[in-house]
Formats: C-alpha cells, sequence, structure tokens
C-alpha cells in the first residue's frame, strides 16, 4: 500500500496510512523507511529523505546500505555533491560496506561536471573499498576523459573494463568513438563502429549523430551520406542533431542544394530550426551569392517567430550585401505583431525609411490592424494620416481593419462613422465589411439594425455566412 501510494506521489495519504497503523499498533520497519526514503529522493524532496533517514534512527532502526545509496543518489540527483561525499564518509565511519550503488552516482555526478580530478578521484576510492566497477562505472569514467582531452586515459579504462571481463555496450562504444571524433580520427571511430556491430551492438541515433558529425566536421560527405542512408534503411529515425549535423556539414562544403532539401525535410518532421541553422545556411548561400534565397531564409525565420535571433543577424546580412526590400520589411512587420510587440512593428516603419525601403499599403495596413487589434484606435488613424501623406491610398481592407475592431468592441456608432467615411472615400463596402456589422449588432441585440445591413448586404449582391 505505502509502495503504491509513494509512486503516485501520495505523500500525505501516505502519513494518514501510517498514522493509523500506528493507532493499531503496527509500526513502521525498516522495509517501510526504504520506500518512502526512494520515492522522495527520486522526486528531489532531499530535505524530506533525510528527515525520515532521522526519524529511522529515532525509533531504533538502523539504516542499510541501501538505505544511504537511496540518500546518495537523491543528492547527487539535486546536484548536492559534496553532501552525498559526506554521507559516503559518514557510511564508511559507520563500518557499511559501499556498493557500486553507492558510487556511481557520485562519480556520474563528478564526470557531469568534468571534474576529472574528482571522477579519478572516487573510482579509485571505489577499488580500494573492494568494489567491482561496472559499465555505469566504466562509461563515465571514460566519458569525462574523453570529452576533457585525456583520451589515452579514456582508451586505457576501455582496456581495463574489457580485461575486467565486461562486454561494452552501445553506449560504451558510443563514448569511445565520440573520443576519436574528437580528436579527429574518423578512421579508428569507424573501425570502432565495425568491431560494435561484430559484436552484435545495434547503433542508435546517438551513435549515428557522434559518427555523422565526426565525418561532417573531417568533410568526409559522401561516407557522411552513405552513413545517413543506412541510418534510415536500418529504421533509426533521424532526429534534429542528425539533420542540423548535416546541412552544416553540406553548407561548408557549397553543397546548398543538399543542404536545402535536408533543412525543407527538417521543416517537414516539425523539427525546428534554431538560428545557428538559419545562419549556417544564409551564409552557404551569401557565399555562392544567391542573395535572394538568403533573404528568404531569414524571412522565414522571422515568420517563425525567432525576431531576437533575426535581427542579431541582420547587420551580418547587410554587411554580407544582402538588402531589405519591401517584402522583407512586411515579412519582419508581421513577424512582430505575430509575437504581440506592437511598438517593435511601429519602430520598424521609420527604420525601413533609413534602409530607404518606403511602405506600401500591405505595410500600413498591417501595422493598422495590430494597432486596432491592441485597441489603440488612435495610433490607427494616425497611421491612416500618414498613409494618406504617403500618397497612399486606403483601400477596403484598411478601413474593415478599423470598422471591425470597433464592431468587436461593441463600439457600433464608430463603426458606422468609419462606414460612412468609407463611402465617402469612394471605397464600396464588401463582405468582410457587413458580416462585422451584424456581427456586432447581434452582440448588442440590436437585431433591426442588424437585418438592416442584412438586407443592404443582399441588395449589394454580397452572400452571407451560413449563420445568417
Amino acid at each position: 500500500m505505502v509502495n503504491a501510494l509513494c509512486k503516485d506521489g501520495r505523500f500525505d495519504d501516505v502519513e494518514v496510512f501510517l498514522n493509523k497503523m500506528e493507532g493499531n499498533g503496527v509500526f513502521p520497519d525498516a522495509v517501510t523507511y526504504n520506500t518512502l526514503i526512494n520515492a522522495h529522493c527520486r522526486r528531489g524532496l532531499v530535505v524530506e529523505a533525510f528527515a525520515l533517514l532521522n526519524s529511522m534512527w529515532g525509533v531504533g532502526l538502523k539504516p542499510g546500505v541501501f538505505t544511504y545509496n537511496t540518500i546518495v543518489y537523491g543528492l547527487c540527483k539535486k546536484g548536492l555533491y559534496e553532501r552525498a561525499r559526506g554521507v559516503l564518509d559518514e557510511m564508511l565511519e559507520m563500518g557499511l560496506s559501499p556498493d557500486a550503488a553507492t558510487f556511481n552516482p557520485l562519480l556520474v555526478e563528478s564526470c557531469r561536471k568534468d571534474d576529472v580530478c574528482e571522477a579519478q578521484k572516487v573510482f579509485d576510492e571505489m577499488l580500494r573499498c573492494g568494489v567491482v566497477p561496472d559499465l555505469i562505472s566504466f562509461g563515465s569514467l571514460i566519458g569525462v576523459f574523453s570529452r576533457n582531452g585525456c583520451f589515452d586515459k579514456a582508451l586505457a579504462c576501455f582496456r581495463d573494463m574489457k580485461d575486467a571481463g565486461l562486454v561494452p555496450d552501445t553506449v560504451i562504444y558510443t563514448i569511445l568513438i565520440d573520443g576519436y571524433c574528437r580528436n579527429g580520427n574518423v578512421a579508428e571511430a569507424l573501425n570502432v563502429r565495425n568491431e560494435m556491430l561484430a559484436c552484435g551492438c545495434v547503433m542508435d541515433v546517438v551513435t549515428y549523430n557522434t559518427l555523422l558529425n565526426g565525418l561532417c566536421k573531417g568533410r568526409m560527405l559522401g561516407d557522411a551520406d552513405e552513413l545517413f542512408r543506412e541510418m534510415v534503411e536500418r529504421g533509426v529515425f533521424p532526429d534534429y542533431f542528425t539533420l542540423t549535423t548535416l546541412i552544416h556539414g553540406y553548407c561548408k562544403d557549397g553543397n546548398m542544394s543538399r543542404a536545402l532539401g535536408l533543412f525543407e525535410n527538417m521543416t517537414q518532421r516539425n523539427l525546428k530550426p534554431d538560428v545557428v541553422t538559419y545562419n549556417t545556411l544564409m551564409d552557404g548561400f551569401c557565399k555562392i551569392g544567391e542573395m535572394e534565397k538568403a533573404k528568404e531564409l531569414w524571412c522565414d525565420m522571422v515568420s517563425r517567430g525567432l525576431m531576437e535571433e533575426a535581427f542579431r543577424v541582420w547587420d551580418e546580412m547587410i554587411q554580407k550585401g544582402v538588402r531589405p526590400t519591401l517584402v522583407t520589411c512586411n515579412t519582419v512587420i508581421k513577424g512582430y505583431l505575430r509575437a504581440g510587440n506592437v511598438s517593435k512593428a511601429s519602430e520598424f516603419l521609420n527604420k525601413m525609411a533609413v534602409e530607404g525601403v518606403s511602405p506600401d499599403c500591405i505595410t500600413y495596413n498591417t501595422l493598422i490592424n495590430g494597432f486596432v487589434k491592441k485597441e489603440h484606435f488612435d495610433r490607427a488613424f494616425v497611421l491612416v494620416n500618414d498613409m494618406e501623406e504617403q500618397g497612399l491610398l486606403p483601400d477596403v481592407i484598411t478601413y474593415n481593419a478599423i470598422l471591425s475592431g470597433y464592431c468587436r468592441q461593441g463600439r457600433m456608432r464608430e463603426a458606422e462613422m468609419v462606414l460612412r467615411k468609407m463611402i465617402d472615400s469612394g471605397i464600396s463596402p464588401d463582405r468582410s465589411t457587413y458580416t462585422s456589422l451584424i456581427n456586432g449588432h447581434v452582440s448588442l441585440d440590436n437585431l433591426k439594425e442588424a437585418f438592416r445591413f442584412h438586407d443592404e448586404m443582399l441588395q449589394r449582391g454580397f452572400v452571407p455566412d451560413d449563420k445568417f
């Protein structure tokens, strides 16, 4: 019962249940305490786990190795390495014999922090205590050596592991492949891969990604392409890292058509490209003089909402000779409005003038619609005036944006004033105009006015929505 409640994280219910047990003269034993401590540690509740440990001592129960191992694991999981180290010292002082489950969390955490000296220290202490390292122990140590320029030590550790009778698994082989690739020895990485397959280990997406990264960095794009095909044929699905690695490799090699194909594959799989991927592609197209393609990618970046990132590369784009066009600028304004940033969109209108790009009706209509949605009608009318001063005539889209905004707010008097101004300007209302007016009056229960506009709509030859 306690175990089931702990798995669900229902610790309040556990307390109620234990109180009932104690009321009936049944008190928790070491197994119950271990279950509780383990559940709390796995949820990161180490303070509560320590309280249970103290409670265990208080009722005369002596915690064993399993109990302390759980505490060590919980502390390491929370990044409280020094406290976990202290628990190990306490275990040794009590005469308890730590095992691999005691040392491995300490080893994993020190390796996660890339603390090579501490990792070696823990491993040596493990051996001094007569504890036999397992695959987790060796894998952690091989990894930290490999990542921190101690690849000779990593290889020695790998040999020690095999001498100890342990059979490397996919994780260990992948760590070794990564080490060789980091050292620029892709040929040896491929040999390890062959050994891995010969031993019956299956390459997973991480193994493929690691090897692909090494091949791409070594400009071995033909081998990378072959490995990628093999990956797909074996039913290992390429992920974000697979595709970005290949995109970067092909861009550096100048094969932009292949890079763009992989980029499109990426977006089709709903894998979101990051700013580095976009930047790599844009840089690649700039280098071969395809500025329009670079511009398209920049616009795509904006349309995906990567506004801050896009503007970080804006100046770089200008320096590379990519000049902003009206379409580019309109895309930027739409991007800001999609992100709800009307003020930035408005500021960009001024920046367009600096870049020598004149706004068009689409620019103004987009901004007017953005201000109306934020209920800034005064700012919207200022833009209408600016538009006219620029020699651009407001059209039906301009007026509909303001009129529909008033209708949504139930401000029908202002909406009809816009309608009159629209007609006086020689612009005929369209289906959207009437739909907004009808909806506005219906929402206020002004059915007489709603029907008046409904009839006028029919007279002008517009078909109402089905709901009308």
